[in-house]
């Protein structure tokens, strides 16, 4: 959720002091809409869906709890920031035992006050958002985010301003590290209508890669008995993750550059063009620029790739973390073996922090299993 997307509704009475909050949360890239009159912004509740209301404790009309009761029998699912005078914290205070979420007092000698108040709102819906995205049917078996971006707060910050982008994506990693899962968070956040499509281009042999990208026609070799599209076709307006790039031949890696650069393939055998949409991904545990120097890896393809290159930290690095990220995968494979799921004694969880772990979090697992 990007904040231009995250909608604030301000009630107040008092026009000056509704301007003053609508021109902060504004300038702070927020959505807002203000009103005097209540019962004017709960007929605007339905259509403006907010994520969050700001309202005065007492108004004319209707008070600030009167007003967040009937917001509520509307969406439950709105948060609610009061403004009261100094004088009567004390009915703020009850007011957030009825269900507001924090509040502000008037007159506002700091606009910092608001901006906190709101940013600790706007970040916690939409880690739940994004919880529930991940939830989803596609990715039932995705951990929550604070699993997968352990010990990685500034690679998930970067994450959420590059994904609903068009940008072409790099992760650089040790293998074990997660680099396909974050690609399906990329993916996932994008809000890309099309699929998320991947490919091991190490696992594939290089006679077969090509064709497993592009596709193919009915004869164009011997074994085409049937027209096949390839993973890029395949992927449409989705995402198309290209795992261990580094290992694409260099005949391979001309007609790839003319995917990235062109938008558009032609199906081995084919003469028609077709053009794509497909966002692309690519992941690599070696150094693309050693390739490049040592004459291994196109430097214009090394550079069409690099547009936006994430560094995704071994386990090694992140050893505070290491007893959540272990925690939660004795849950999920005692559940998987149906097994109880036991606690780890402190002076064993200090062996799993300290310990290297070359094999990332792949050998965690491997080890808890």
């Amino acid at each position: 959720m990007q904040r231009e997307n995250f909608r604030i509704l301000i009630v107040d009475d008092e026009k000056s002091f509704l301007l003053l909050l609508t021109k902060i949360l504004e300038d702070a890239g927020y959505t807002v809409k203000g009103f005097t009159d209540p019962e004017d912004a709960i007929k605007a509740v339905d259509s403006y869906s907010p994520n969050l209301a700001i309202t005065d404790l007492k108004m004319p009309k209707m008070s600030g709890i009167q007003l967040m009761e009937e917001i509520k029998n509307r969406n439950s699912d709105i948060d609610f920031i009061m403004v009261t005078a100094f004088a009567t914290v004390d009915t703020a205070v009850s007011a957030m035992k009825k269900g507001a979420s924090d509040y502000i007092t008037k007159p506002l000698k700091d606009p910092e006050q608001l901006r906190i108040a709101v940013s600790k709102i706007y970040e916690r819906q939409k880690l739940v958002e994004e919880n529930k995205l991940l939830k989803s049917e596609a990715f039932h078996d995705m951990p929550p985010m604070d699993i997968v971006f352990a010990g990685m707060d500034k690679i998930l910050k970067d994450i959420r301003d590059v994904a609903p982008t068009d940008a072409t994506i790099i992760l650089y990693g040790e293998t074990g590290t997660g680099k396909s899962l974050i690609a399906k968070v990329i993916h996932h956040m994008s809000g890309r209508t099309g699929p998320f499509v991947d490919i091991n281009c190490a696992a594939i042999p290089e006679n077969l890669l090509e064709s497993e990208l592009f596709g193919y026609e009915k004869g164009a070799f011997t074994g085409a008995l049937s027209q096949k599209k390839g993973k890029f076709e395949l992927a449409g307006d989705g995402t198309i993750f290209l795992d261990e790039v580094s290992e694409m031949s260099p005949a391979l890696q001309a007609k790839f550059l003319k995917v990235l650069q062109d938008k558009t393939f032609e199906r081995l055998g084919s003469l028609n063009t077709i053009k794509t949409n497909a966002r692309v991904i690519a992941a690599t545990n070696r150094d693309l620029k050693a390739l490049v120097e040592e004459k291994k890896f196109r430097e214009d393809l090394y550079y069409r790739l690099n547009v936006f290159p994430i560094n995704i930290p071994p386990l090694r690095e992140r050893k505070k973390r290491v007893p959540d990220i272990t925690n939660y995968l004795v849950r999920v494979i005692s559940a998987r073996l149906g097994k109880e799921a036991k606690t780890i004694p402190a002076d064993e969880m200090e062996k799993l922090a300290d310990y290297a772990w070359p094999g990332n979090i792949r050998e965690l697992e491997n080890v808890i299993e």
